[in-house]
């Protein structure tokens, strides 16, 4: 066994929100594709590596635990770490970008992460919803990966990110969450029908709905989500004979009985709910309220928030059951009403 360490040979990427420990992962196992480290390789120890990079001791020795897992790596006791098998089955190469951080977008996350299990690398970016990060994300790239995933939602210059997109070659696109109008070829998508959801949940619903005489939409202007849900919803209150309203500045919006509140923004989700109880009204009783975007938490607020959303986890595995397949399908994704004491 060779006594040379490769520290030098592995990078991290600090503007990636892939996790260090995924990433050192990655950097190894791409380090061994290039052939930089061969069988019998030393690898740095733990605390050459924690200091090198400035990561913690518990985080390489995830990294480094995963590698022995796939039996990249073989420990020797009083000798340290080396490379046992240079047969990398990873030909899966990611790009994987969502427009910002949230509880659902972990769920999603998780679930792709988790089905791709060890057959693929990712390298994971946020680009905050900011045309010039996306951008300069996109650009930068210098991997020749096998897949972009993109979570495609823009509040501005939709037609900027639109010419991004259709500049990546057709075969190596996923789209996550929405189809994006105009993008030519044949690529692979799971999405959201906004529309048609928003009208079957809400249609679901009718009955405890029914005891309220107004329902109101807060549908923000400087939003990334699709007005294709304004379209639903109006058709539905058209439809079922409601009093309706879109409410665009809930900052201004009087909360009176009889209605019926559905945020899409969690910030709009805290407003509406000091100003309910500002007013000492009873929600689900005097007030009705339905939370776009189910998560774990919303079970436990104001004894359950009544909740319309799309299965998060199901995007996620379909999304990297599109990767492992190489699927060019377009898939809607299911979507649900969550009944709970709000409504």
């Amino acid at each position: 066994m060779k006594k040379t360490s490769k520290i030098d040979s592995l990078t991290i990427d600090e503007f990636s929100a892939t996790p260090k420990y995924q990433q050192l992962v990655n950097a190894i196992l791409n380090a061994i594709k290039q052939g930089v480290l061969k069988k019998g390789d030393a690898m740095p120890s733990i605390n050459e590596l924690s200091f090198q990079y400035e990561m913690s001791r518990v985080t390489i020795e995830k990294g480094y635990n995963i590698l022995r897992k796939m039996g990249i790596l073989e420990a020797f006791h009083g000798k340290g770490y080396f490379i046992a098998n240079t047969d990398v089955s990873q030909d899966i190469k990611i790009f994987l970008m969502f427009n910002k951080l949230s509880a659902h977008k972990k769920i999603i996350y998780d679930s792709f992460v988790e089905t791709l299990g060890d057959k693929a690398a990712i390298d994971f970016y946020i680009y905050n919803n900011d045309y010039a990060l996306f951008k300069k994300l996109l650009k930068q790239q210098k991997t020749d990966y096998t897949h972009y995933v993109i979570i495609p939602h823009f509040i501005e210059k939709s037609d900027a990110y639109r010419l991004l997109i259709e500049a990546i070659p057709k075969d190596k696109l996923v789209l996550v969450g929405k189809k994006i109008k105009d993008i030519s070829g044949d690529y692979a998508a799971v999405y959201e029908n906004f529309e048609q959801d928003i009208y079957n949940a809400l249609t679901e619903a009718l009955e405890p709905l029914s005891k309220y005489h107004t329902l109101k939409l807060i549908f923000p202007v400087n939003s990334y989500f699709s007005k294709e849900i304004v379209k639903g919803f109006e058709n539905f209150c058209y439809n079922y004979a409601f009093n309706f309203k879109i409410v665009n500045n809930l900052d201004e919006e009087k909360v009176s009985e009889g209605e019926v509140y559905i945020n899409l923004m969690e910030e709009d989700l805290v407003k509406i709910l000091d100003k309910i109880i500002s007013l000492n009204l009873t929600v689900g009783k005097q007030v009705g309220l339905i939370s776009y975007n189910e998560t774990p938490l919303k079970n436990y607020i104001m004894n359950g928030l009544t909740t319309i959303s799309t299965d998060f986890k199901t995007m996620g595995i379909t999304a990297a059951n599109l990767v492992l397949n190489n699927s060019k399908t377009h898939i809607e994704n299911p979507f649900k009403l969550i009944l709970r004491g709000s409504l």
